[in-house]
C-alpha cells in the first residue's frame, strides 16, 4: 500500500441526462388527459390534471376578484365612517375649539 501525504480527489461523478422538452407537446397532452382521450402522460400527471380542472369548476372566482371585492367594502367603509365622524358628530367642532381657530 503506498502512503500519500498530500492527494486530491477525483472531482465526483454525475449522470446527466438532457431531456427534449416540447411546450406545444406537453399542452396538446394535458387537454388529452383532461378530455378523456388516449395520453402518453403518466398516472400522477393525470391525476394532477383532473384534480386541477376539479378546483376550477368549484371555484369559478379567482383570488384577484375575492380581493378586489373585500378591498372596496373595506375603503367603502372607511370612507363612510369618515363622513359620519365630520358631519353627524361634534368632534370636528371640538378640535377646532380646542386649537382656538372659531371662538
Amino acid at each position: 500500500m503506498k502512503f500519500v501525504m498530500f492527494r486530491t480527489s477525483k472531482p465526483k461523478q454525475y449522470n446527466y441526462k438532457p431531456r427534449y422538452y416540447d411546450p406545444a407537446k406537453e399542452a396538446l397532452e394535458r387537454k388529452k388527459a383532461i378530455l378523456g382521450l388516449e395520453t402518453k402522460l403518466s398516472e400522477q400527471e393525470e391525476l394532477r390534471n383532473r384534480m386541477s380542472a376539479r378546483w376550477r369548476q368549484k371555484n369559478p372566482v379567482e383570488f384577484g376578484e375575492k380581493y378586489k371585492r373585500m378591498s372596496f367594502i373595506v375603503y367603502g367603509s372607511i370612507i363612510l365612517f369618515g363622513i359620519y365622524v365630520i358631519f353627524f358628530t361634534e368632534l370636528i367642532d371640538n378640535m377646532i375649539r380646542a386649537f382656538g381657530i372659531i371662538k
